[in-house]
């Protein structure tokens, strides 16, 4: 950690950042709270060691102007023998703890043990309130609740790898669930109770890429006016999301590399070398082999991020599935409106499986949003549907009544009446189409006759 000791006793200041350096951190010492708060700016500082007596000055007036400008920054006070009332009033003012001067390093070791745990605890409190946020926001799927062979298969080998180290790759076209998916793997892992980091790799410019993923100094480039810590030491314990990795420029590759490597990184603009535990878990709706044929990803980093791979299916192809998810989301959006809706009716499912959604999950998610705001009962209807959708071939044949479509909520005989009837137009003879259909000629002759072909 990185200390900020204020104290007008040189000598004693010295000791200080003697023995805070010696237990493996860094310390600077200033003498004046008006030199504290100039140096406090930069923003690198995690806590302050505050003096109660600062010779002219009050410590319990820095103290308070601290916390107007720096609301979330913990500070320990010192305190000289017989000024324990006042170190009480400086905790009733929001110190977090105290050190009876002058102090040991098992006193200071004490101290800093439970500072730690409040980090830990204000961290936890910080994450639990952004993934209530992000679950408001997206409604998240019941994810592990498939029917479609394809994406059991896909969370099967998920939630098998979830409980190791192994680095994940996620592929599937963009919609697909990734970040979903990924946030689920992470949640049923053994770092559930750790940081869950994203960073989007194609959101960002190189060089503020590279800031974002590994952190800078003051000074790296221009407009980097204080230290940073950047995503990789957020996600310290837990895991890292990088996702669509396939757009991460390659001048980086190779600091992710050493990263998932030798667990080693530095910050921008510093030479010193960090350590870091977590887990990487990559998501991509590009096709990486082709990447890596074209120079534009490292074949080793691919290797690297490739220990686990799957690949989600589009939405297209998730057969019933994807009328559960379209009765997720009216439901969840009918909630957001305070109207009643009823189950998705046999027509504006059938409409809803005839469209091939190139948008994936987004695009379903914003065709039922406008639907709920649209509909002028409580029953969403093809009509409420964007033009696009209404206006598919696949979905005005399932509208209108024509020939069923394979995977139309129609029953069995009718799919069978209607194929029936194009085998026999097509077909030369008889003695062809019972060939074609894999059944006798007296059988279709019986067949023909039930639905009136005679």
């Amino acid at each position: 950690m990185d200390f900020l000791i204020i104290d007008d006793d040189k000598t004693f200041r010295d000791a200080a950042c003697f023995l805070i350096e010696d237990g493996g951190h860094y310390a600077q010492g200033v003498e004046s709270g008006r030199l504290a708060l100039e140096a406090l700016k930069d923003g690198r500082f995690e806590a302050v060691l505050l003096d109660l007596n600062l010779g002219r000055e009050s410590g319990l007036e820095v103290l308070t102007e601290i916390q107007k400008q720096f609301l979330d920054l913990p500070v320990i006070m010192f305190t000289a023998q017989g000024s324990i009332p006042s170190a009480v009033e400086a905790m009733r003012r929001g110190a977090v703890d105290f050190l009876e001067k002058p102090f040991q390093g098992e006193q200071f070791t004490a101290v800093l043990a439970r500072l730690q745990r409040l980090r830990q605890m204000s961290r936890r409190i910080e994450r639990l309130e952004q993934e209530a946020s992000e679950t408001r926001a997206q409604a998240l799927e019941p994810i592990f609740d498939f029917s479609t062979p394809a994406m059991l298969e896909a969370m099967e080998v998920l939630l098998r790898a979830a409980r190791t180290p192994a680095s994940i790759l996620i592929l599937g076209e963009s919609g697909t669930g990734k970040s979903v998916a990924a946030r689920a793997v992470h949640q049923q892992s053994h770092l559930a109770d750790k940081p869950f980091v994203t960073v989007s790799c194609p959101s960002l410019s190189m060089e503020l890429l590279e800031s974002e993923l590994f952190g800078h100094v003051k000074g790296a480039f221009t407009g980097a006016i204080k230290d940073h810590w950047g995503k990789v030491k957020m996600a310290e314990g837990g895991t890292l999301f990088l996702d669509e990795i396939g757009d991460l420029p390659l001048e980086i590759q190779p600091k992710l590399l050493r990263l998932l490597q030798e667990r080693e990184y530095e910050r921008l603009g510093e030479n010193a070398t960090r350590q870091v535990n977590l887990r990487v878990i990559a998501a991509t709706n590009r096709d990486l082999k082709k990447r890596v044929a074209d120079g534009a990803f490292r074949e080793d980093l691919y290797f690297r991020l490739n220990v686990i791979s799957v690949e989600l299916p589009p939405l297209r192809a998730l057969g019933q599935d994807l009328i559960r998810f379209a009765g997720h989301y009216a439901k969840f959006f009918a909630a957001q409106c305070g109207r009643p809706l009823e189950e998705l009716p046999p027509e504006t499912a059938a409409c809803i499986r005839a469209y091939p959604w190139p948008g994936n999950l987004r695009e379903l998610r914003n065709a039922i949003e406008r639907a709920v705001i649209m509909a002028k009962g409580s029953r969403l209807t093809p009509e409420d549907f964007p033009a696009e959708l209404r206006g598919s071939r696949a979905a005005a044949s399932a509208v209108e009544g024509n020939e069923p479509q394979i995977g139309s909520l129609v029953s069995l005989e009718a799919v069978e009446q209607a194929h029936l009837r194009k085998i026999l137009k097509l077909a030369q003879s008889l003695g062809e189409a019972a060939k074609i259909l894999g059944i006798d000629q007296a059988t279709l002759y019986r067949k023909r006759k039930k639905i009136g072909l005679e």
